[in-house]
């Protein structure tokens, strides 16, 4: 049940708002408060008045209300909800907070929250499989919005395929297991991400190919939890999560600095890929291209990150996961790492160029612990997150309660 939770429901404008007057009702019988906001679009499907009746609340639609902002009425509504709902979700509102815009109520809570957003697609079969949608799902996916729906069926229009909102009990389902799973409540983890930088010169540098977004939506499955969590993350294309502790950071040794500083915590996930080297005597200033000169570059091995943490005879996290990235002997090479770092899991995976797993948005893993391997099929990195955040919360309790 939803009891004494506070949905702030975005209603965006299609012919699928009328499904949002069902939902707020469904949600108002599991005693959930629904504060309804509306688009100017959406009042073209659905009124006002009908939507304020089903969930006892004024609805809110202006951005330049001048009662309301002269408290700062669009940051407090933003902040002051469990979840916030946007259902119907069309694709121009997802392409809003795609690119960060915010030109009216709706875009403007979305930008200003700190609270878990949960979408429900719904629009055209053509326009939801349109490239420039499915690039804003896979940045909202990185972001941590969570999706429910679309699914597949008649449109209004004629067509058939994906692109119909999910029905409103699909929605009180999916609202009641991203606010009820707060299986890691109470527990601090540390997360590190994103590829590190070792300076060569001040415009040069080695670094690992990393994206960062296995690493940010690990972190945001933990936060999504209940998870207090630390990020360290290097220079990543993928933004970090929102409500995690963030902290930046260039090389190995300022990413091992930061992990230090950051314990004890209940678990630590090493999903960077650290530079194992860096230049021994880094120049400070632009080495100049010579004919027939090649500049040497004497070579230092970086601070093992995992293996310090794994070894640590104090403050060792009661959980400490390492990630293997191979290219050969996948299961043979990450079971051996495992063994050699002193780490409880790996997660391996196979980021030969022909999988596309390297700055993708899928992943396929092997999970490996003291008890063997698992094989799990190829899917988002988000949903890899979940999994592998869910087994963390099951060790944890396991081991607490020994």
């Amino acid at each position: 049940m939803l009891e004494n939770t506070r949905i702030l429901l975005i209603i965006g404008g299609g012919i699928a708002a009328y499904k949002s007057l069902d939902l707020i009702r469904r949600l108002r019988e599991r005693g959930a408060s629904v504060t309804p906001v509306m688009t100017s679009a959406a009042a073209e499907f659905v009124t006002p008045m009908a939507v304020s009746a089903l969930a006892g609340h004024k609805v809110h639609s202006e951005l330049f209300d001048l009662t309301s902002e002269a408290e700062m009425g669009h940051i407090e509504l933003s902040r002051s909800a469990d979840l916030v709902v946007v259902a119907p979700a069309t694709a121009d509102l997802m392409a809003k907070m795609a690119g960060g815009h915010a030109n009216d109520l709706a875009s403007t809570l979305l930008l200003a929250t700190d609270t878990p957003v949960l979408i429900a697609p719904a629009m055209n079969v053509r326009m939801w499989t349109h490239a420039a949608t499915q690039r804003n799902i896979n940045t909202l996916t990185a972001d941590g919005i969570g999706f429910v729906g679309p699914n597949e069926g008649d449109m209004a229009c004629g067509e058939f395929g994906p692109g119909r909102m999910a029905e409103p009990l699909e929605i009180v389902a999916a609202i009641e297991a991203r606010l009820q799973n707060r299986t890691l409540a109470g527990k601090k983890v540390l997360v590190t991400s994103g590829p590190t930088h070792e300076p060569i010169d001040p415009v040069r540098y080695i670094a690992n190919r990393s994206s960062g977004v296995q690493g940010s939506a690990i972190a945001r499955a933990l936060i999504d939890r209940g998870a207090e969590v630390v990020f360290i993350s290097g220079p990543a294309i993928a933004p970090p999560p929102l409500g995690a502790e963030v902290i930046a950071v260039e090389t190995a040794q300022q990413m091992a600095d930061a992990v230090a500083a950051a314990l004890p915590v209940e678990a630590a996930v090493f999903a960077a890929a650290v530079a194992d080297w860096h230049v021994a005597s880094a120049s400070s200033s632009k080495i100049k291209k010579q004919n027939g000169a090649l500049p040497v570059l004497e070579l230092s091995e970086n601070p093992d990150i995992l293996a310090t943490i794994s070894q640590m005879k104090s403050k060792r996290p009661g959980l400490v996961v390492g990630f293997a990235a191979e290219t050969d002997d996948l299961l043979a090479n990450a079971t051996a790492k495992r063994a050699r770092k002193g780490c409880d899991w790996i997660v391996a995976n196979d980021v030969s160029p022909e999988t596309g797993i390297m700055g993708g948005s899928e992943n396929a893993v092997t999970f490996i612990t003291a008890d063997g391997s698992e094989s799990w099929p190829r899917m988002d990195k988000s949903q890899v997150a979940g999994e592998l955040a869910d087994r963390m919360a099951q060790y944890l309790a396991t081991d607490k309660d020994a």
